[in-house]
């Protein structure tokens, strides 16, 4: 719900919210106490938390599959004093119910978040207060693996975005950029990031990381080559505190020019959507493992604070292997 110059809700329009907070939806268990509840908690998400009718929509609707899955479980409408007495495992067997149903694990965990600030606004206002709630930890979202380019296909990214600009220094930018998106294995705003004097000139270069955590990774002669020629034909003076990459006017490059970039060069060479700048540095580390580098190297090289998420990268390189035995070796074939 927008609100007018200088932040003041026109009086209808406040108007207007406040009924919407007041006016209950149809359908809710009969107890008074209940649908108090319900009724201060709309108010609050609408006054407290300025949701719009699509969230509040969205959570009302959370609210309602779980008090119609209580109705059944508890063979009778449910009133506040039951959801007060519920345990830990009847929120899982309410979390079992909707996963059989087929709901996403990305909407279960909304839901969940929604019943929590449910109670938790109960338990503020002294309502209702059931601290076996928090004991129930929300479903794990799907994790997606990572997406990398293949080597010949990466290889092929880095000349291409050379083409893509008659300037040669905006071409010799985006090659270098690419490049060491690619040789290095840095996040797209950590190499936007970089300085003139940040450049890699040496074996090695320091990367302010997430956490602004300080790494070291080995920088190829290639990376460095390839930055050398940008900075020698770009027009603005290398300045040490200026930033590395610029744009045509000479500030801060925006990561969405390189991010454009490499949509064209996808277009050009045929390559899926998911070849994105950031899927260079998944690259980066899926040919490491897939010549023979460690994991722990890896982590350090990306800086992964945690080692699970570089073992992601053994996930793809063992779906990759899977999948060049279904199609290669004659025992894995339907029929055979």
């Amino acid at each position: 719900m927008g609100a007018a110059a200088g932040g003041v809700i026109p009086q209808d329009a406040a108007a207007a919210q406040a009924a919407e907070a007041d006016a209950l939806p149809p359908g809710l268990p009969p107890d008074p106490a209940l649908r108090d509840a319900i009724a201060r908690w709309r108010r609050w998400l609408v006054s407290e938390r300025t949701a719009s009718p699509h969230t509040l929509s969205n959570y009302q609707r959370d609210l309602a599959f779980f008090l119609r899955f209580l109705t059944g479980f508890l063979g009778q409408e449910p009133t506040l004093a039951d959801l007060a007495q519920l345990s830990a495992s009847d929120f899982r067997s309410y979390l079992a119910h909707r996963t059989a149903e087929g709901i996403a694990r990305t909407s279960l965990g909304r839901a969940m978040s929604t019943l929590r600030g449910f109670y938790r606004l109960c338990a503020k206002l002294g309502l209702m207060e059931n601290p076996a709630i928090d004991l129930v930890r929300n479903p794990k979202p799907p994790r997606s693996l990572p997406k990398p380019l293949a080597e010949d296909e990466a290889l092929e990214v880095l000349p291409t975005a050379g083409e893509l600009h008659d300037e040669p220094w905006i071409a010799a930018r985006d090659v270098a950029i690419l490049t060491l998106l690619y040789g290095c294995g840095l996040r797209l705003g950590e190499a936007l990031g970089l300085t003139v004097a940040d450049r890699p000139t040496a074996d090695a270069m320091v990367v302010l990381g997430k956490g602004r955590k300080e790494r070291v990774v080995p920088v190829l002669p290639l990376v460095r080559e390839a930055i050398a020629q940008y900075l020698a034909l770009c027009p603005w003076p290398p300045l040490p505190e200026r930033a590395l990459f610029v744009g045509v006017r000479g500030g801060p490059l925006n990561p969405r020019m390189v991010q454009r970039t490499m949509e064209k060069a996808r277009h050009l060479l045929g390559l899926p959507e998911t070849a994105t700048p950031h899927a260079l540095r998944h690259s980066f580390a899926t040919h490491l493992l897939g010549r023979g580098g460690d994991l722990r190297t890896i982590q350090e090289l990306l800086g992964h604070a945690n080692l699970s998420t570089t073992q992601r990268y053994t996930e793809v390189d063992a779906a990759k292997l899977m999948a060049v035995y279904d199609a290669a070796h004659p025992r894995a074939r339907k029929g055979r």
